[in-house]
């Protein structure tokens, strides 16, 4: 495909002025961007897998170290408020030094705490390492999202990211079959060991093969060369020395990040964003803790709660396909909005006494899908609320203020049970922070109908 404009300047030589944002759209998806998308799949499909790691090993631990279940109840909070502060700080750094700069580095970060530990000797250590390692995998995902979205066509956009965070429940999936090998026949410390080897082996496969992301580039002429050799990777021959790029930003003075997301053009749909993220990560880190234990009680057998709770998982991975592709399609906020609140309803449906073994498994797929959908749909929404000066940070805040969402979700939950709450209480309940969430989002869709209202434009609210 051949650059976007190209001008002749009398008395001077031959100049390609090149527009990145425009260039990326119109190019069909090759080889290039499938590559982009694999590899930040990859890296999110790390996060999946370490996650139902400390899951699993758990019981091993607990008996090795003669402590009870409980007892690692600070190491579970630990990698979760790591993930959360991990994710604040890495948005601010890559808009900053660049989406792939920081990914590279937290993917290694987490990779060598997660083997650090393998050798831990008590509670007190593994908290803090478990912490160290959610640092790492806090600030990689959501750059994976923004790198995504950076390279994706517009008319794709939200399909490719969402497709991204499906390497989630695909690392979640595997690592439990994994986990369950190594238990039996390594010790729980091989599981931790694995968790840390597969991402410092993929650090050099980073440098090697990730680009960098080429809006970012385009942003200051300072990153020229850089650009131009991942221009060339994209199309060969497409640029050289006497390129010009044009990034179509209106340039600003210097400003922090997270002052620009929180600016009057921003803030109300930053804090709509953080408000219906953290309203589904709590509803969803709920479910994802307590779900079987809810069927459980509810008087089904454990094969029955385990078959509900994976029914929950897979609707998510085909909600979060569908999502995207809808909200490429139609007005992204109301294809969000009207996923949420139908979320909200089926959970309130849940709730309603008489339901036998298929209808459960129906409504936890339903549930599955709207609820995990929506959440990876809301950080494809994010990617497009943002122009590239500022897109990492507003994804990633987004993301972070989520995860204390799910640490309350999951708080919520033990409580609940604590509280001798029945079945039908806890599910009805859900429709709150259901409709909480579909209400933030269509009111930040309804206050930004002017200047840019599709996601995958990409430039902006």
């Amino acid at each position: 495909m051949k650059p976007s404009i190209t001008t002749v300047r009398p008395n001077t030589p031959v100049s390609r002025v090149i527009d990145v944002q425009q260039l990326l759209d119109e190019q069909p998806v090759g080889r290039f961007q499938i590559l982009v998308l694999l590899m930040c799949m990859f890296i999110v499909t790390l996060d999946g897998l370490d996650t139902v790691m400390m899951g699993f090993i758990a019981p091993a631990l607990s008996n090795a170290w003669a402590i009870p279940r409980d007892a690692l109840g600070p190491v579970m909070s630990g990698g979760l408020l790591g993930l959360a502060f991990g994710a604040l700080c890495a948005g601010p750094l890559a808009d900053r030094f660049g989406r792939k700069t920081v990914m590279t580095g937290a993917v290694l970060f987490f990779g060598l705490w997660s083997l650090g530990s393998a050798f831990a000797t008590n509670i007190s250590e593994l908290t803090v390492l478990r912490f160290l390692t959610g640092l790492g995998l806090g600030a990689s995902m959501p750059n994976a999202a923004t790198l995504m979205a950076e390279y994706a066509p517009q008319r794709c956009r939200a399909l490719m990211v969402t497709t991204v965070f499906c390497g989630f429940t695909l690392g979640a999936a595997s690592g439990g079959f994994v986990s369950a090998w190594l238990i039996a026949s390594h010790g729980w410390h091989s599981v931790l060991i694995l968790g840390g080897v597969l991402p410092v082996l993929y650090v050099p496969l980073m440098i090697k093969w990730l680009p960098e992301s080429a809006r970012f580039l385009a942003l200051k002429d300072t990153r020229r060369a850089r650009l131009v050799t991942v221009m060339n990777r994209l199309e060969p021959g497409m640029a050289d020395h006497t390129t010009r790029f044009v990034a179509h930003e209106t340039p600003q003075r210097e400003r922090s990040p997270i002052r620009l997301i929180l600016s009057r053009d921003y803030a109300f749909g930053t804090v709509m964003l953080w408000v219906c993220y953290f309203a589904g990560l709590l509803t969803v880190y709920l479910l994802g803790s307590w779900l079987p234990t809810l069927i459980r009680g509810a008087g089904f057998t454990l094969a029955e709660a385990a078959v509900v709770g994976a029914l929950f998982q897979a609707g998510g991975t085909i909600g979060s396909l569908a999502i995207g592709w809808l909200m490429d399609r139609f007005n992204p906020h109301r294809a969000l909005g009207a996923t949420v609140f139908m979320g909200g309803v089926l959970a309130w449906a849940m709730g309603l006494p008489g339901h036998g073994m298929a209808s459960i498994c129906l409504l936890a797929f339903g549930m599955g899908y709207c609820m995990n959908g929506s959440n990876t749909g809301f950080c494809a929404l994010a990617a497009g609320s943002y122009p590239t000066r500022m897109r990492a940070t507003g994804t990633s805040w987004m993301l972070g203020i989520g995860r204390f969402g799910g640490i309350a979700g999951a708080m919520l939950g033990a409580g609940m049970l604590h509280a001798n709450w029945g079945f039908g209480e806890v599910f009805t309940s859900l429709a709150l922070p259901a409709a909480v969430g579909a209400a933030a989002v269509l009111l930040k869709g309804a206050r930004h109908r002017g200047p840019v209202m599709r996601v995958s434009a990409g430039i902006g609210h």
